[in-house]
């Protein structure tokens, strides 16, 4: 085994070869450009991370701001419709109002539009190929029951997903009122007004996303052992499409 490097290293030799050696013990053979171009990506996704991380602050003050709109217009009423803010960490925070909780999740990380997306097609990313990289923003609808009484097994779906490039430009894929409203990724720059119609545009979705029976034929039949842990943590799960594919209730925004 100690003999086949150094006959190899002969063998090179006598082509008159450099063997392959570690930058690191000749600085000669360093590549500035292989520094400059891992400098300069992680640059650019520091600078989307900033800017989707103000995006996510952008969308906290807005909720703050029509829950105290709300509270002006119906505190007085003795009818209580909660519509309610909850912070559920750095990247988290949730808004509930009547039977329904929205979440808005931020990812950690910068993603890339893949080669076949339409965005990619685009003459505003063929211009500047690092206006495709983005952070993302989630948005999950669940039904408020759900985590009121600790039902592990329901369903939530996510109605919509926010991309935020280094040009604080945006980009929705979602379901009818969030998805085709907001679709012009080269002019469509990131503020405040366009932080409250998204938000704004989400409840609405929701509002009018009902929960709906599912088929006889998928409940007419439940075990022992589930009904028995439902009185616990009702094991049977809840959606408002259960039984459904959620695709099939509105047609997914397509540019």
């Amino acid at each position: 085994m100690v003999c086949e490097p150094i006959l190899l290293s002969l063998h090179w030799n006598q082509r008159n070869e450099i063997p392959y050696q570690s930058t690191a013990m000749n600085p000669k053979f360093e590549i500035p450009e292989l520094f400059e171009t891992m400098r300069s990506k992680a640059l650019l996704k520091q600078d989307v991370y900033k800017k989707t991380l103000q995006t996510f602050a952008q969308f906290k003050s807005v909720i703050i701001t029509l829950i105290t709109e709300y509270n002006k217009r119906y505190l007085s009423n003795k009818t209580i419709v909660p519509f309610e803010f909850r912070d559920r960490g750095e990247f988290e925070f949730e808004l509930k109002f009547a039977g329904d909780v929205l979440i808005f999740a931020m990812h950690t990380n910068i993603f890339e539009f893949s080669r076949m997306h339409e965005v990619m097609k685009t003459p505003y990313i063929h211009e500047d190929k690092e206006r495709s990289y983005c952070g993302v923003i989630n948005i999950y609808n669940f039904l408020a029951d759900s985590f009121k009484y600790n039902r592990i097994n329901d369903i939530g779906y996510m109605i919509g997903r926010v991309f935020v490039n280094k040009d604080l430009h945006y980009f929705i894929e979602g379901k009818r009122e969030i998805g085709m409203l907001y679709n012009n990724f080269s002019t469509s720059a990131m503020n405040k007004e366009a932080a409250r119609a998204i938000i704004e545009s989400s409840i609405l979705y929701t509002i009018n996303f009902d929960l709906l029976t599912p088929p006889y034929e998928e409940v007419k039949l439940v075990s022992v052992m589930d009904m028995q842990a439902s009185i616990e943590n009702q094991k049977i799960p809840t959606g408002k499409r259960l039984g459904f594919r959620f695709s099939a209730d509105h047609e997914e925004f397509k540019q």
